[in-house]
């Protein structure tokens, strides 16, 4: 059976052998549309991260059974040519979980803690030719008795909520979707939760509700000494209003690991603020621990094996 991967430089350095024992594995670093053509010609089963996979990509791989997305996300299936055709497409749920929370807390904790600002004081010798013990001039704040809201309470911003309560802080969210499932915590309007809270952060998807769903407005409406975190998807926050917002101070700070377009532009408003100290920025990383990278292709291999456990003889005979 051949198995071709589109973009494996996604995944970084990690292993792919627990693929290569359901079949013949083919990596490409990543694939242009033209490219992606002429690689699936004899392709079983397809691997994609974020390249497309369009009804011409689909056509272009007659012997194509299986696609399978390297991610949770599936927006860049053609999911409606893929079923007509009889192609199943899986995904990968769970895995980059305990990573994403990791680095929500990385980025807040520096940002709450004006780690950029202590480090730099260090490293530069300022705090070498004090004549202090201490450096008094910068202010950091607590997180113990803050508000966490949380926009999207799925399995990533549930465990997040159970982190701030570690921590001391009070948890409410605002469920995109309009359904209050969680009832650990108190669901509010977003209104509600723009206004109360010390900090926000971003774990929803990208969708019809959630495009745009911070703007100006909104951003306008926080507490001024409050921060915002995106680890959702970018196109939640409006980023020319975010980087206004923070730069005019009219919120303390916000990390971003995703973004509308990426890479990020070099053009954008974020790469352009007057204040980047503000700011914590990772280029959309929160999901690649070394372990989420492993898990994400134990479920990929694990995906294949239930495909052709299920698949009738004459599709599995290459194998």
């Amino acid at each position: 059976m051949n198995i071709v991967f589109l973009d494996a430089a996604t995944m970084g350095d990690i292993s792919f052998a627990p693929i290569e024992q359901s079949g013949t594995l083919t990596c490409y670093h990543d694939s242009s549309p033209e490219e992606a053509v002429e690689r699936v010609h004899d392709c079983d089963v397809l691997i994609v991260n974020k390249v497309r996979v369009t009804s011409d990509l689909i056509d272009a791989a007659p012997s194509l059974k299986l696609i399978c997305v390297a991610a949770t996300g599936i927006n860049n299936i053609d999911l409606e040519y893929a079923t007509a055709k009889g192609i199943p497409v899986r995904n990968a749920i769970g895995y980059s979980t305990d990573s994403v929370v990791q680095a929500t807390f990385m980025h807040l904790l520096s940002l709450a803690g004006e780690g950029h600002y202590y480090d730099e004081c260090v490293k530069s010798g300022r705090y070498s030719g004090s004549a202090m013990f201490t450096d008094p001039s910068r202010c950091w704040m607590e997180l113990a008795g803050k508000t966490m809201g949380i926009i999207g309470m799925g399995n990533i911003g549930s465990k997040v909520a159970r982190i701030a309560e570690a921590f001391g802080m009070n948890v409410c969210y605002f469920s995109t979707s309009g359904t209050a499932h969680c009832k650990d915590y108190p669901c509010l309007t977003l209104d509600e939760l723009i206004a109360g809270s010390d900090v926000i952060s971003v774990h929803a998807p990208l969708n019809e509700k959630t495009y745009g769903l911070i703007g100006m407005h909104e951003l306008s409406r926080m507490k001024k000494n409050a921060f915002i975190i995106n680890m959702g998807r970018g196109g939640i926050i409006d980023e020319k209003a975010l980087a206004e917002a923070v730069d005019k101070g009219m919120i303390s700070g916000a990390a971003l690991d995703v973004f509308e377009s990426e890479p990020l532009s070099s053009e954008s408003p974020l790469m352009k603020v007057k204040h980047p100290e503000r700011f914590r920025f990772s280029p959309h990383t929160a999901w690649a621990s070394t372990e989420a990278r492993a898990r994400l292709v134990d479920q990929i291999a694990e995906n294949i094996r239930i495909w052709k456990a299920s698949a009738k003889p004459d599709m599995t005979r290459c194998s």
